[in-house]
């Protein structure tokens, strides 16, 4: 995939804004990345408890960052891992769990464009993108809030061999995703979701330090990234491959980046932000027993 962009890019410049990469800034690109999962799995532990899910910390932390294994899967539903590992390794019904996993997606995306909101005043241009997504927030809202809606989500979910062994626990959770979407479980799941945006924004703008770009500032860069994420979210494409890099240096340009670099940032980036949780992903999979897992 990363291949077709540098096909279609100045390859001499390519390889000079590379050569240029501050190596020095990876450390603290590095701790930001991994600080921002920790709102995330408090964020998880706080919707478990909600539904009466108590498991100990060592495996609930290794469960939740296995799930990270599996991201580059359309909608990340490949993260539906971890209701198995919980099955497995803990005894917690899928019936609990599965449902949460689309509750996590539901808050990613408001937290996502509540954090957008911030840097809008700077980039307007990414207006439009926030109100397609706080729209389609909307529609989610209502999908998890209606009965009838979230029997045809259901349906549509049956028809795909993956995602067709957890209809069944989705059907007799409805109610688990009614409560996990209302009231202060929902104020404080939001607030956390922002919090994990704001520090991979953090890491982003660290990347763009690193390769010299000095003239986005931080509050854009909030917007810039967070919008591309959800363009490629929205596209249902594993991970988002391809677009979300896409429309990130496409947005970056916008802003006075060449695109030779703005091609270049956009794949550091996501080696970063999206490459490197998957592997650390992998490993605590490894260590959970995932890859033994029954079918």
């Amino acid at each position: 995939m990363y291949a077709t962009f540098l096909v279609f890019s100045d390859v001499k410049k390519l390889e000079e804004y590379s050569i240029n990469f501050n190596f020095s800034y990876v450390p603290i690109i590095l701790i930001f990345v991994t600080l921002s999962w920790i709102p995330l799995y408090v964020r998880w532990n706080l919707l478990l408890r909600n539904v009466g899910v108590k498991v100990s910390s060592r495996d609930d932390v290794l469960v939740y960052v296995a799930g990270f294994a599996l991201s580059v899967t359309p909608g990340k539903v490949g993260e539906l891992i971890r209701t198995q590992l919980l099955k497995e390794r803990c005894s917690v019904p899928r019936t609990k769990t599965t449902p949460l996993i689309f509750v996590e997606k539901f808050y990613d995306l408001a937290g996502a464009m509540l954090t957008s909101l911030i840097g809008i005043w700077f980039f307007k241009e990414v207006g439009f993108i926030i109100i397609g997504g706080l729209a389609l927030l909307a529609v989610l809202y209502i999908l998890l809030s209606s009965n009838k809606s979230y029997d045809k989500s259901l349906r549509w979910f049956a028809k795909f061999k993956f995602t067709s062994k957890f209809v069944d626990p989705l059907k007799a959770s409805s109610e688990t995703l009614k409560t996990s979407t209302r009231g202060k479980i929902a104020i404080f799941a939001i607030l956390l979701s922002m919090s994990y945006w704001l520090m991979t924004s953090l890491a982003v703008y660290f990347i763009l330090i690193a390769l010299d770009v000095s003239t986005i500032n931080y509050l854009t860069i909030i917007s810039t990234y967070t919008s591309s994420l959800f363009l490629g979210a929205i596209s249902f494409i594993p991970g988002g491959l391809g677009v979300a890099e896409g429309s990130l240096a496409t947005l970056l340009s916008l802003q006075g980046i060449n695109v030779p670099l703005g091609i270049i940032l956009a794949i550091i980036i996501r080696l970063f932000t999206l490459w490197y949780s998957v592997g650390m992903g992998l490993v605590a999979l490894k260590m959970v027993g995932g890859f033994s897992l029954k079918p």
